[in-house]
């Protein structure tokens, strides 16, 4: 069996390791013409490391994350926050539960795991073709490529999803996210450098945790907004409006806003359950599959899960003619307590008077 994926991201790259790992025989096609350290800090939390285990991952992603010591919450004015159980507590007497990575990173470890060759940049899927012995998958240069199953792992503005299922529009609560990383040298003495901080307040909340084995501080900031911005980890921001957003906060707050000299905009989607996942030969997973927004930091997790569980059941029919060939027709029917994505935002209303 021959599978094709589309998109070289988190997902897709954990797909490609764990098929091959099964002695299936994959190739990725990347749109990018350079896999670069782009982005900043996502976290791999207990069940995305154990799904990378499954499949012998788990190692080459731990030497890249960071080991924090502690997680705490505060309020906007400083003082402290009970961790709700939800969210990934950490302290120096527990095991680790969660790794923070930079995304170029853990995409670049995943990379490693694969043969020279398996994926292709440049090279933009346009449309795929299903019959009832292949997939073609359609280029944006004209040219064809031909597969048994492919997998759309392309992201949120998926072109393979079209494919799939019916349209269905993205949705935002009206909040989007400044994102940026700060070498921790800047911030010596300042504030703890090991823990996993947030703080919360009305309408917003600042998220801050070490990546990059600690060189790095990765910046989150999630605050109102009625723009469109755009979901991507390249959109430049601007670092003065940030600090405008969160002034009068807590004095780190301030300070870690003030020690940025780039940011990006990262706009916040969701979008209602998609008709199906799958058809005979195509299936999809992580965000092109089920978008969320970033709060509970799964998103990346989630597609490892969807990975590694894909992988699973190929690796058991060496070549299905249909899902109703396969043990489970839809191996990630998962879904995730309701109002969850939006917790750390709500919380930061109900705890700080408005302004």
């Amino acid at each position: 069996m021959r599978v094709a994926i589309i998109g070289a991201g988190i997902g897709g790259l954990t797909a490609a390791a764990a098929l091959r790992a099964n002695d299936i025989d994959v190739i990725v096609y990347e749109k990018a013409h350079e896999l670069r350290e782009v982005g900043a800090g996502v976290v791999i939390a207990n069940n995305g490391l154990r799904a990378l285990d499954e499949v012998g991952l788990g190692d080459r992603v731990r030497a890249v994350g960071t080991q924090i010591r502690r997680t705490l919450w505060h309020t906007w004015q400083g003082e402290s926050v009970p961790v709700p159980p939800a969210w990934p507590a950490v302290s120096p007497d527990r095991p680790v539960t969660s790794l923070p990575v930079h995304r170029g990173e853990l995409q670049h470890a995943l990379l490693g795991a694969l043969p020279a060759g398996t994926v292709q940049l440049g090279r933009p899927c346009q449309d795929i073709v299903e019959t009832a012995d292949e997939v073609r998958i359609i280029f944006a240069d004209g040219s064809e490529e031909r597969a048994d199953v492919a997998v759309g792992a392309d992201g949120i503005h998926s072109a393979v999803q079209r494919v799939v299922a019916d349209p269905v529009e993205l949705s935002s609560d009206g909040i989007m996210a400044y994102r940026g990383l700060i070498p921790v040298e800047r911030l010596d003495g300042v504030i703890d450098l090991n823990s996993m901080q947030m703080w919360l307040g009305p309408g917003r909340s600042f998220l801050i945790y070490p990546v990059s084995r600690g060189r790095l501080l990765n910046v989150v900031a999630f605050t109102p907004s009625n723009l469109d911005a755009e979901e991507s980890w390249t959109a430049p921001g601007d670092v003065a409006e940030l600090s405008a957003e969160f002034a009068g906060w807590d004095q780190p707050v301030q300070r870690v806003a003030g020690a940025m000299t780039e940011t990006f905009r990262w706009g916040l989607y969701d979008r209602k359950p998609l008709n199906r996942w799958t058809t005979d030969r195509i299936a999809l997973l992580g965000d092109a599959a089920h978008p969320m927004t970033p709060h509970l930091g799964q998103g990346a997790n989630m597609s490892i899960e969807d990975a590694v569980v894909l992988a699973t059941v190929l690796a058991g029919h060496p070549r299905p003619k249909s899902p109703g060939d396969c043990p489970c027709t839809n191996p990630c029917d998962v879904t995730a307590p309701a109002g969850c994505s939006a917790m750390p935002v709500s919380l930061g209303a109900s705890i700080a008077p408005s302004t």
